[in-house]
């Protein structure tokens, strides 16, 4: 018997973010990627699942292909899953790119909730992640009671839904699960490796029921080699 409403978050696989020294804004899978994916999708095979959640973004339609045919599920495409846009940087050298990531570092705290110049911010971006994960929570009979302490409602049992998604999305969702106060470098508290998967399950409190992180960033699917950030 499947616990009420379990959740799995899997980060993509390796993605080519950089194509002869330039940036790529919406990357395919790297080789290596493509067979993180294979492999994840090989230690699956035969979980049952209610349902596959997927980010529009190609990394992670990509490591979904293997994982729906795991699962015998069809894919349901969220747009709220994407990760936060950083901006439009197609084409520009990938050595710019970094530089203005590690500037974006140093400034001041309450800037940084602004996100990068140009892209999206934080401030939306965690709007936007947790306003869909409420929403689908609410369509699967997860109804939420609290906000401090973080309490639900479950109204449907043995659910389980897994999550294609990427390190900022998953991160603001396990945040927001948690009851975990948000910050504007969530990536960086919760830094999970590509096509990993962390479980959340739900345990009885009281009156309701709180998420448990069961586990966080399994890569036990993957050699050594294949394991990468």
């Amino acid at each position: 018997m499947l616990p009420a409403v379990e959740l799995l978050f899997i980060r993509h696989g390796e993605p080519a973010w950089d194509e002869a020294g330039l940036a790529v804004d919406d990357p395919a899978l790297t080789d290596r990627g493509i067979e993180q994916a294979r492999l994840l999708g090989r230690a699956l095979r035969g979980l049952r699942a209610d349902q596959l959640l997927v980010s529009p973004l190609r990394r992670a339609q990509q490591t979904a292909e293997p994982i729906a045919d795991a699962l015998g599920l069809e894919p349901t495409t969220l747009p709220w899953l994407a990760e936060i846009s950083m901006g439009r940087w197609q084409g520009t050298p990938s050595e710019a790119v970094e530089r203005a990531f590690r500037e974006n570092r140093g400034r001041p705290l309450e800037e940084q909730w602004e996100g990068i110049p140009g892209g999206e911010s934080f401030r939306h971006f965690h709007a936007r992640v947790t306003g869909g994960l409420q929403e689908m929570l609410d369509g699967a009979g997860a109804l939420r009671l609290s906000d401090h302490p973080p309490l639900w409602k479950l109204c449907e049992p043995e659910r389980r839904i897994v999550v294609v998604a990427h390190g900022g999305t998953n991160a603001v969702s396990l945040g927001y699960l948690l009851g975990i106060e948000p910050v504007p470098w969530e990536w960086e508290r919760f830094v999970s490796f590509h096509a990993s998967v962390s479980t959340l399950q739900p345990v009885e409190i009281s009156s309701g029921h709180t998420f448990s992180l069961l586990r966080f960033a399994d890569t036990t699917h993957l050699p050594a080699e294949l394991q990468t950030r």
